[in-house]
C-alpha cells in the first residue's frame, strides 16, 4: 500500500473512532522506535478479546496472546517493544485495521518477520441485504457499529485481513486464527467454550466494505502462511479451562509444541503434534494450512534459535535464591499435575527446583547461588526431573444443566468408586463430563471435555443417576489408565535419542504414516506431509519401525486406548520349553533394543504386522522407552492371568489402573538411583528425562 493511500485510510479510521491523529500516534509511540533497527525486524499484532459488547464473555483469548507474546520474546527473540498487542476495548474492528496499517504496513521492509494472531469469536455475515454470499469475519469488540443499532455490524472481515496480510513486503509472513466462524444450532455438553457465534446483524459496516474495495486495487505482494483453528466450516474453535487458566485449544498446543522443538522440522510435521494434542483434549477440530508455498521450513515459523525449551526464567526475586519461570513448553496434561520438586536446568547449567506453580508461572529455587554462575531473566530452562503425584484420579465435571437432585445422586455414586474418579465444581479443569444426552434428556452418559461422547457410554431411556454411575465404574479404570501413562509424554525433553515411526506394510516398502523422534536429540530433517490424524485403512498391516540412536540398551512398552474407552497393552510373549517335559510354556518377556540397532514392532517376521480389524474407531498407542527393564509392568501383567491360547500381541488390559501404576514404578525405578528427592518419592512418581522416552501415536481407523 503506497504512503499517500496509507495516509488517507488511517486518516479516515482515525475520524470514524472520533479521536485525533495525534492521539493514536502517541499510543503508537513506543513501536516507532523499530524503524531505526536494521534488518531483519521481527513484529507482531497481537488481538484478543474475551468482553465483548453483546456477545457471552470468552476466557481464553488474553492468555493466548501472552502464550504467544512470550514465546516470541523468549523463544524467537522478538523485542518487546517490536509486539503490539490489543486487547478488549482496544480490539475494535477501526483499532485492528489502524494497528495493522501503522504497526506493520507502514513498517515492514523485505526480508522482515511478522507474526498476526486473532483470539476471540468468529461469524459469517452478507455485505449488504443485495448480497446472497455469507463471508467469513472475525468479530471485534464493537460488535455493532451503533449500540441501538444492531443490525450493522461493525466486523473484521477474513477477506480483509488476508489482503493487508499480503499487501507487506516481506515474504516473511504468519498469521494464527483461533477462531471458527459457523456456531452449531445445538451444543453438546462440554467443559470447552465455542469460538463461533450465530450472526444477529443483517449487514456489514459501510466503512468496512470501503476499505475492502480499497484493498482489492492494491498488489498482493506477499504469500503469507495462514493457520486457522478449523479445517471445515462446521468445526469449532474451542478454548479449554486448564490448571488455573483459559486458553485456545489451538493457541495452547501450536505454542507448546513451538517452545520444544528445533529448527530441522517442517511446519507440516510441526502442526501434525498440534492435531494430536487437540485430540487428546476430546476436540475434533483439525486445524488448517493455508500458502501458495510447497516447501515451510521453520524459517517459514519464525524459528531461528537452536536451543528448545520448557520455558523461560521471567523474574529473579530479591533474596537472590528464587525466580519466577513461565511453564508454556510443557505439555498441557503433564503441566495439570506437575509436582513440587520437579526439577529445570538454566541455560548456565543451573539446577531450579519447583516450589509453587499458579497456571502456567512458577516459583523455583535456585539449587546452589555460590557455586553457578548466576542466573538472568530471559535465559531459557529445560526439564531435568518430572515429579507426579501417585494419588491421581479422573476429575469428573457434572454438566450446568443437569438437576440440583440429579447433581446431589452423581456426587454420592461417584463417592462410591474413589479413588478411581472425584467430582470437581467450579474453575477446575475435567478430564470427563457426566451429562444427559440432548437428544435423550432422559439418558445418561460420559462426555470428553470437548463434547464427544464416549463410546458405549450411554445408557437406556430412564436410568437413574446412580444405576448410570455404577455402569460406568467399570470403563472408568480404562479412562484413568490412560490418563497415568499419557503423563510420561516427553517427547520433546527426552535425553534418550529414539525415532519411532508408525507404518502401513504395503507392496515393496513400508509406508510411514506418523513419525516421532526425541527433539532434543535430533540431528536430522524431519518431513511429514500429514497435517491431521492419519487414518489406517481396515483391512491393512501396520507396524512400528524403532531406531535406538543411543549407547544404551532401551526396554520397550506399547500401551494404549481404543475408541477412548478400552485400554489395550502389547504382550511380549515368548514361547519356551518347560524342563524335563516336552511341553510349552508362553512367558512374557522384555523387548529391547540393543544401542544402535533398530527393531520392527511386532517382531515375529511370519506376523508381518498387526492387522487392523473393523469397524471403524479411534487408537492411540503409548510407546514408552527405559534404561531399565519393566519388571514390574511384566509381573502385573502376569497375575492377570491374560489368555495365551492365542497369544494375540495386543490385546485388552483386564486390570488398566494397575499395569499404568505399574509403568510408572518402572519409570521411578529407572530414575530413582540418579536423583535426590528429599523424601519425595513416597507419595509421588520422580522420572529423570535421561532415562525415558514416551510418544503418543493417534490415528482413526476406517
Amino acid at each position: 500500500m503506497k504512503r499517500r493511500t496509507f495516509l488517507q485510510q488511517i486518516g479516515s479510521i482515525l475520524a470514524v473512532l472520533g479521536i485525533a491523529e495525534a492521539e493514536w500516534l502517541t499510543l503508537s509511540d513506543s513501536y516507532s522506535q523499530a524503524l531505526a533497527q536494521s534488518n531483519p525486524r521481527k513484529l507482531a499484532l497481537l488481538v484478543g478479546i474475551n468482553k465483548y459488547r453483546k456477545s457471552p464473555s470468552l476466557s481464553g483469548c488474553l492468555t493466548d496472546v501472552e502464550l504467544q507474546k512470550e514465546l516470541l520474546i523468549h523463544r524467537f527473540g522478538f523485542a518487546s517493544s517490536n509486539i503490539l498487542t490489543l486487547t478488549d476495548e482496544q480490539a475494535s474492528r477501526e483499532f485492528i485495521e489502524a494497528a495493522f496499517l501503522d504497526h506493520l504496513g507502514k513498517q515492514v521492509k523485505p526480508d522482515d518477520v511478522v507474526v498476526f494472531h486473532f483470539s476471540g469469536y468468529g461469524t459469517r455475515i452478507k455485505l449488504d441485504d443485495s448480497d446472497a454470499t455469507l463471508h467469513n469475519a472475525l468479530v471485534p469488540t464493537n460488535e455493532n457499529l451503533e449500540i441501538q443499532d444492531e443490525k450493522i455490524a461493525t466486523y473484521l472481515l477474513e477477506e480483509t485481513l488476508l489482503l493487508l496480510l499480503r499487501s507487506l513486503t516481506t515474504e516473511r509472513v504468519t498469521a494464527v486464527l483461533d477462531t471458527s466462524y459457523d456456531a452449531p444450532n445445538v451444543i453438546q455438553p462440554t467443559g470447552l467454550r465455542i469460538r463461533a457465534r450465530q450472526e444477529l446483524a443483517t449487514q456489514l459496516a459501510t466503512a468496512e466494505i470501503e476499505f475492502l474495495k480499497l484493498l482489492k486495487t492494491q498488489n498482493s505482494l506477499s504469500n503469507a502462511v495462514i493457520l486457522s483453528a478449523t479445517s471445515d466450516p462446521k468445526q469449532v474453535a474451542k478454548e479449554g479451562l486448564f490448571s488455573g487458566f483459559s486458553a485456545g485449544l489451538f493457541t495452547y498446543a501450536l505454542t507448546q509444541y513451538l517452545w520444544e522443538t528445533t529448527p530441522p522440522t517442517t511446519i507440516q510435521f510441526s502442526l501434525s503434534h498440534v492435531d494430536s494434542a487437540m485430540y487428546k483434549w476430546g476436540s475434533k477440530q483439525q486445524l488448517n494450512l493455508v500458502t501458495n508455498k510447497k516447501v515451510l521450513t521453520s524459517e517459514n515459523l519464525l524459528l531461528d534459535q537452536n536451543t528448545s525449551a520448557e520455558g523461560a526464567i521471567i523474574a529473579t526475586e530479591e533474596d537472590g535464591k528464587t525466580v519466577q519461570l513461565w511453564l508454556g513448553g510443557l505439555p498441557a496434561q503433564v503441566l495439570e499435575n506437575y509436582g513440587v520438586n520437579s526439577r529445570f536446568t538454566s541455560a548456565n547449567g543451573q539446577q531450579l527446583i519447583l516450589r509453587s506453580r499458579t497456571g502456567l508461572t512458577a516459583k523455583a529455587q535456585i539449587s546452589s547461588v555460590e557455586t553457578a554462575s548466576p542466573v538472568e531473566v530471559g535465559q531459557l530452562i529445560q526439564e531435568s526431573i518430572r515429579v507426579l503425584p501417585r494419588n491421581l484420579s479422573l476429575a469428573v465435571a457434572l454438566d450446568s444443566g443437569l438437576e440440583r437432585i440429579e447433581k446431589v445422586d452423581a456426587t454420592s455414586a461417584f463417592a462410591g468408586i474413589a479413588p478411581v474418579a472425584s467430582i470437581i465444581t467450579g474453575e477446575q479443569s475435567a478430564d470427563y463430563v457426566f451429562s444427559k444426552l440432548l437428544e435423550t434428556p432422559s439418558r445418561y452418559g460420559l462426555f470428553s471435555p470437548g463434547g464427544l461422547l464416549i463410546p458405549n457410554s450411554a445408557g437406556e431411556v430412564g436410568e437413574a443417576v446412580k444405576v448410570a454411575v455404577t455402569r460406568l465404574g467399570a470403563k472408568l479404570p480404562h479412562l484413568l489408565a490412560a490418563k497415568l501413562w499419557r503423563l510420561t509424554e516427553n517427547e520433546g525433553s527426552s535425553r534418550l535419542p529414539i525415532k519411532v515411526s508408525l507404518e502401513i506394510i504395503s507392496g515393496i516398502s513400508p509406508k510411514v504414516i506418523l513419525q516421532r523422534e526425541t527433539l532434543r536429540t535430533s540431528d536430522t530433517k524431519i518431513t511429514q506431509k500429514i497435517l491431521n490424524l492419519p487414518t489406517v485403512p481396515i483391512g491393512s498391516r501396520i507396524q512400528y519401525r524403532i531406531q535406538n540412536k543411543g549407547d544404551r540398551s532401551v526396554y520397550l512398552m506399547l500401551l494404549g486406548l481404543k475408541n477412548h474407552r478400552t485400554a489395550i497393552a502389547f504382550y511380549p510373549w515368548q514361547t519356551v520349553e518347560e524342563p524335563n517335559t516336552s511341553e510349552t510354556k508362553p512367558l512374557l518377556q522384555q523387548v529391547v533394543i540393543p544401542a544402535g540397532e533398530t527393531i520392527t514392532l511386532p517382531q515375529n517376521a511370519a506376523t508381518s504386522g498387526w492387522t487392523i480389524a473393523g469397524p471403524a474407531y479411534e487408537c492411540e498407542h503409548q510407546l514408552i522407552l527405559s534404561t531399565a527393564p519393566f519388571s514390574t509392568t511384566l509381573k502385573a501383567l502376569e497375575t492377570a492371568k491374560y489368555p495365551t491360547a492365542d497369544q494375540q500381541p495386543i490385546g485388552a488390559l483386564v486390570n488398566p489402573w494397575e499395569i499404568a501404576q505399574a509403568l510408572l514404578q518402572d519409570l521411578h525405578n529407572a530414575s530413582i538411583t540418579t536423583v535426590e528427592v528429599n523424601g519425595t518419592a513416597n507419595d509421588s512418581y520422580v522420572l529423570n528425562v535421561n532415562h525415558w522416552a514416551s510418544f503418543n501415536f493417534s490415528f482413526y481407523v476406517s
